[in-house]
């Protein structure tokens, strides 16, 4: 029997001798390595982690003292020290999330998957327990993989600096990195700290040397180790968080089991704020990932742990390589055109763009809303910046998007990876909000790509505008076949019609032109006929489309955003101002926190595949237009472009057995349905 498979919770994990935790410490690397290949996930943050959790988890009482982990990725130690052992469904539908989370256990207190906002958390956790009276219970936030570089956090310091009574234990893990290496002063401030050993030396020199110097020995050492601020600030400028006032613990070797509990029993005993500096190697014990310079595996697919291969090696090209190719194309072309990421250069695509012009690339750390005002500057100075973040990272920087850029009418163009349906990183990761978020902002324009050609024409119109913030967004997947448009009318794209008169005008977003063209096909077999448009910019709503509305009887509107204030609800208001009376249904996501799982499996539960539109959409058709109004139309393959009709009784029976199969959908999927 394995140690590792004996503790299942953290009071087993106490009653350890010291003795066998190097052991463990072992076996726990063993299986993360073993799992994590097989399944995908964050690996070198938590290869790191594993001595520190151990000494946590020893040194605290979970779940009554409460420890915050941010980011939440480097948790799966805690995972596994917690009684969760079983990591063959990680990150999968049905399986562990690849964060905390509070539906898997007691110890799971914050699902804290978005950076920099443990030590928020963990600030009002200490004053509640002040409050109530709780005085045996301590606050811990494990804060680090670059989390430290987020302004919260900084806010957060200075709060919890304030209160020098009130218990809170603050762990820097400090592995230089984040996805790559941290940059900044502040990273160049943990580095100092962690390579100057002057001021130990010093006070160890002083120790062995002074105190056995006759008479006068012992006198010089006390003045001078009473005047140790005054060293610390010359030989080790760890002055900076004492300043704030908070006490500081280290550096200490974060892969020492005992200095970890030494120094963490000394700050459970402190009574206030303190910090705890640890030293830590993202990847340790996994010689790929520690030799690793680009990120340390900071996550990865499935890949053979020996060979670090990928198990399934994918055969498509992806959104953001086409998108990191443009940029570098544009950039060659543009002088003026700088890049912006928050911590993020590789992970959207930036990389080539800043091997080839390092001087115009800008890794500004975890700090979204930095990134967005110093674009607006970078604009204001006469340069067109390019800010490349995921879509739900730019939530955090909304006020900036609308104050900082879209007020001053600058030319800031926002590439948002990961738009839509993500899918295994869970809620905090799809990024469906951002197509209602930016609705609001005056004068924005968005648009979303259906394909590779789309994408870098929208790129560079996007980067063609001066006066007005700009997004284009797409989803973390492969690029699809080109779909090509049939005709343009204003800015609108007309993708398919299965008839002369047609009855339904489906408007898709972005990649759910698919959908809709699959969409089209399969009510043409139910007597629907439909024009299939892509609006290409979808804000503001382009005047043709409540002009192509006005000559049908039914408008669907499909989009992978939340349902609600997206780009069918701006249509549905443009209708409206138009004086166009044809109703609108709008399918999308439902305004749901969506659980973890593959990226199709979520587009078929919430009906955005080309079934579940068909399904949806012909049961509005046949609760809104009168019956036997329809023409049934006989089609030539010449209609349908880049696909062949099946057999129409074949159609008709699958569109049946499909809408059978939707009607088994969650009741969110029915509640779409219906909506109006």
């Amino acid at each position: 029997m394995s140690l590792l498979s004996s503790v299942t919770s953290p009071a087993e994990l106490r009653a350890l001798p010291a003795a066998e935790l190097p052991r463990l410490a072992g076996e726990i690397r063993e299986f993360l390595i073993d799992a994590v290949t097989r399944t995908g996930g964050h690996l070198g943050p938590n290869l790191g982690v594993v001595e520190l959790t151990i000494a946590l988890h020893r040194a605290f009482d979970s779940p009554h003292d409460r420890i915050v982990w941010d980011t939440g990725h480097q948790s799966y130690v805690h995972k596994l020290l917690t009684g969760r052992q079983d990591f063959s469904g990680l990150r999968t539908k049905g399986g562990l999330s690849g964060y905390p989370s509070r539906a898997e256990s007691e110890h799971d207190l914050v699902e804290n998957s978005h950076a920099s906002t443990a030590l928020s958390y963990a600030d009002g956790l200490a004053k509640a327990a002040q409050l109530l009276g709780q005085h045996d219970r301590h606050t811990v936030a494990v804060i680090g993989d670059g989390a430290l570089t987020g302004g919260l956090a900084w806010e957060a310091l200075n709060n919890i600096a304030a209160a020098k009574d009130r218990p809170l234990v603050i762990v820097v893990n400090d592995n230089e990195r984040s996805y790559a290496r941290t940059i900044g002063g502040l990273a160049n401030h943990l580095a100092t700290l962690r390579t100057t050993q002057g001021y130990e030396r010093f006070l160890s020199w002083g120790k062995g040397t002074l105190q056995r110097t006759p008479v006068v020995g012992q006198p010089i050492f006390e003045a001078l180790h009473g005047a140790k601020k005054g060293f610390k600030d010359a030989f080790a400028p760890q002055g900076m968080f004492e300043d704030l006032g908070l006490k500081y613990l280290g550096p200490i070797d974060g892969h020492d089991l005992a200095a970890l509990e030494s120094a963490l029993g000394k700050a459970r005993g402190f009574g206030g704020p303190v910090i705890v500096h640890c030293l830590t190697v993202k990847g340790r014990g996994y010689l790929p990932a520690e030799q690793d310079e680009a990120d340390r595996f900071h996550a990865v697919n499935p890949i053979d742990p020996y060979t670090c291969l990928p198990i399934s090696p994918s055969t498509g090209v992806s959104w953001t390589s086409v998108f990191g190719d443009e940029l570098l194309a544009v950039g060659a072309e543009r002088p003026d055109v700088v890049a912006i990421t928050a911590a993020m250069l590789q992970p959207v695509g930036l990389a080539k763009f800043a091997k080839a012009y390092p001087e115009r690339t800008f890794d500004v750390g975890i700090a979204e809303q930095h990134a967005v005002t110093s674009a607006a500057g970078l604009a204001t100075g006469g340069l067109h910046p390019v800010v490349a973040v995921y879509a739900t990272f730019l939530n955090r920087a909304f006020d900036q998007v609308l104050m900082d850029v879209a007020l001053h009418r600058l030319g800031v163009t926002f590439v948002l990876d990961r738009s839509g349906v993500t899918g295994p990183d869970g809620a905090s990761h799809n990024g469906m909000w951002d197509m209602s978020i930016l609705q609001v902002v005056p004068g924005l324009r968005l648009a979303a790509p259906r394909d590779a050609d789309e994408l870098r024409a929208q790129l560079r119109e996007a980067v063609d505008v001066a006066d007005a913030p700009t997004v284009v967004r797409f989803p973390k997947a492969t690029i699809g076949p080109a779909v090509p448009a049939i005709e343009r009318i204003g800015g609108v794209d007309v993708l398919l019609r299965t008839g002369e008169l047609p009855e339904i005008l489906l408007v898709t977003v972005g990649t759910t032109a698919a959908a809709g063209l699959d969409a089209a096909r399969l009510l043409l077999a139910e007597g629907f006929t439909a024009t299939v448009v892509d609006p290409r910019w979808v804000k503001p709503v382009d005047p043709a489309l409540p002009e192509l509305a006005a000559r049908h009887r039914l408008v669907v509107t499909v989009e992978d955003n939340g349902r609600a204030g997206g780009v069918g609800a701006a249509i549905a208001q443009a209708l409206r101002d138009a004086d166009v009376d044809v109703p609108v249904r709008v399918l999308g996501l439902p305004q749901e926190f969506l659980g973890h799982a593959a990226r199709g499996e979520i587009l078929e539960e919430t009906g955005l595949t080309g079934t579940g539109v068909a399904a949806q959409t012909a049961a509005f058709a046949k609760h809104l237009l009168p019956a036997g109004a329809l023409p049934d139309l006989e089609l030539s393959d010449r209609d349908l472009p880049g696909r062949d009709l099946p057999d129409r009784d074949l159609q008709a029976r699958d569109l049946q057995d499909r809408e059978r199969s939707n009607r088994d959908l969650p009741n969110r999927g029915a509640n779409q349905r219906h909506a109006g």
